[in-house]
């Protein structure tokens, strides 16, 4: 029963916002770094790879009791150098929390909200949605494996609404990736916010480009 909650909390229908940009692929698709099905395969391994090299070891420090919070906040707020991604993840930050203060209020997860705000920091995505599933009873592991599922999903969502690979396609793909988790989780185990890094700058210069693009994500 637990887990099935935090399948519907990741569910692409509850309204955190992550469809509102492609964090890069719109822009890594007009500019032609991606031109058919198997750049699409390399540029989703790359991304993952990425997201598992710099944001799992975020995803661990939140849960490790003897993180410097502080220290880690700030340094994530450091590493996020694209404009468009920096707003990105506060709005979505704190739209998480609201949704989970609503879903879950024994939880307390408003001071999560209240910690960033004395901090005067954003309340990045990455970390509250660490920090608040933790609250809420839910372990690492699975918080890990679900941040990923996201981050896949809503990249072939994207690709799907740009016309560049169809529905059954873009499902396919979804499954076929879900056997690099794995993989991913195991090279970062026990990893914290220190050994964060970059591992794709290609993805980083798309993605400051992005904003420049003539976006068609919202068109029918």
């Amino acid at each position: 029963m637990h887990f099935a909650r935090l399948l519907h909390l990741v569910d692409s229908a509850i309204p955190t916002g992550s469809f509102a940009y492609s964090y890069g692929l719109e822009s890594s698709i007009s500019l032609g770094l991606i031109r058919d099905d198997a750049g699409l395969r390399n540029y989703l391994y790359a991304y993952l790879q990425q997201a598992a090299s710099l944001e799992i070891p975020f995803l661990n420090s939140c849960f490790h009791p003897n993180t410097n919070r502080a220290e880690m906040a700030a340094e994530y707020d450091a590493q996020l150098l694209v404009p468009a991604l920096h707003r990105a993840s506060a709005v979505q930050g704190r739209t998480w929390l609201k949704l989970l203060a609503d879903f879950y209020p024994e939880a307390s997860t408003e001071q999560v909200g209240n910690w960033f705000e004395d901090q005067q920091l954003p309340p990045h995505f990455t970390l509250v949605f660490a920090m608040a599933l933790q609250r809420a009873g839910y372990p690492l592991a699975d918080v890990q494996t679900m941040y990923l599922h996201m981050l896949l999903r809503d990249q072939l969502s994207a690709a799907i609404r740009l016309g560049f690979l169809g529905p059954l396609a873009g499902h396919r793909l979804q499954h076929d990736f879900y056997a690099v988790f794995e993989h991913l989780l195991a090279g970062q185990e026990g990893r914290g916010f220190g050994e964060a890094h970059r591992s794709a700058f290609m993805l980083d210069v798309a993605q400051v480009l992005h904003e420049d693009m003539y976006s068609r994500l919202f068109q029918n």
